[in-house]
């Protein structure tokens, strides 16, 4: 049998939540339909039993998952310009453009970045998940730019992975924010989860539903109809630092999806309108998966945030 097993025993879990979504946030690389089909096959065992993907993991069980051997990766290699920060055996770190995305989907098969790093890594990539390709172990929305790092290497992609589910890993983002904040510091800790009315987006939910989520801001400069922010993510939620500061009355300039009644405000007050949404992942720090040091890097703004930015400041 090819591939490789991987056992470990269940340490935490939460209240009502099923296998498939346990193991979702355990290995962040596996899409939960790679999970699914693997729980279907009978490759993921609980205590050395088959079970469905509702089944609730109780702290103690052993549970056991067979990956298999990676196959080739559907994604074409595309030469694609990248900025790159670092670059060893095991993994890079990338400053992404924005209006990239990262992953290839149906509808989006070309020009994303996993088809750049194909060529790029020329075949030396993880195959965690049973794909090879660029071991993407987290996500920057398409109109996101700043600091991304990618597993290059099946080790570095376990550490990587285990680092981001454990919530050590470093995560500080610039963000150019709607309206003038008057507190200068302080922490958003409020749940999120799908939005019931619109399942493309996320908000901020008071019931079982929602998952911890933690964002801690301080200003950095005061602007003109808007301020300029640090949001530090303690926790790993989709669009959490958007819905966040939209949640505190204070959305992410430019963001349509979240705050566009203020952003319509902010452009008849200035008499223009950024490009896409002011969020930059500037800072990204973690433990080396083979050095065992700390490492940390910092992205410079890309073109379009640094104009918004000057504009803003006259």
């Amino acid at each position: 049998m090819s591939g490789r097993t991987e056992i470990f025993t269940v340490e935490v879990s939460l209240p009502n939540e099923r296998i498939d979504s346990f193991l979702r946030t355990k290995f962040p690389d596996a899409s939960r339909g790679t999970i699914q089909r693997l729980i279907d096959e009978g490759e993921i065992r609980v205590n050395d039993r088959s079970v469905k993907p509702t089944h609730r993991p109780r702290v103690g069980e052993q549970v056991s998952i067979h990956w298999p051997e990676a196959k080739t990766a559907a994604a074409l290699p595309e030469k694609i310009p990248l900025e790159i920060l670092f670059e060893d055996d095991d993994l890079l770190v990338l400053n992404k453009p924005p209006g990239i995305v990262v992953h290839p989907a149906a509808g989006n098969e070309e020009h994303t970045l996993v088809n750049a790093l194909l060529h790029h890594c020329a075949g030396k990539l993880s195959g965690i998940g049973g794909v090879a390709r660029p071991g993407i172990v987290h996500r920057l929305d398409k109109d996101t730019s700043g600091c991304l790092v990618v597993a290059k290497t099946d080790l570095a992609h376990r550490s990587l992975a285990e680092q981001f589910a454990g919530r050590t890993v470093e995560k500080i983002y610039h963000a150019i924010v709607c309206g003038e904040m008057t507190k200068n510091s302080g922490e958003i800790n409020a749940a999120i989860a799908r939005n019931p009315n619109d399942r493309k987006k996320m908000a901020v939910v008071a019931d079982v539903r929602g998952r911890v989520a933690r964002t801690g801001f301080k200003v950095l400069k005061k602007l003109r109809h808007a301020t300029l922010v640090e949001a530090m993510l303690h926790t790993g939620r989709t669009h959490q630092i958007r819905v966040h500061f939209q949640h505190l009355g204070f959305p992410i300039f430019g963001d349509s999806t979240y705050g566009a009644r203020q952003n319509v405000r902010a452009k008849e007050l200035l008499n223009f309108a950024a490009p896409r949404q002011m969020l930059h992942a500037q800072h990204l720090g973690f433990i080396h998966p083979r050095m065992g040091k700390k490492q940390s890097f910092a992205a410079p703004y890309p073109e379009d945030f640094a104009t918004i930015l000057k504009k803003l400041q006259g």
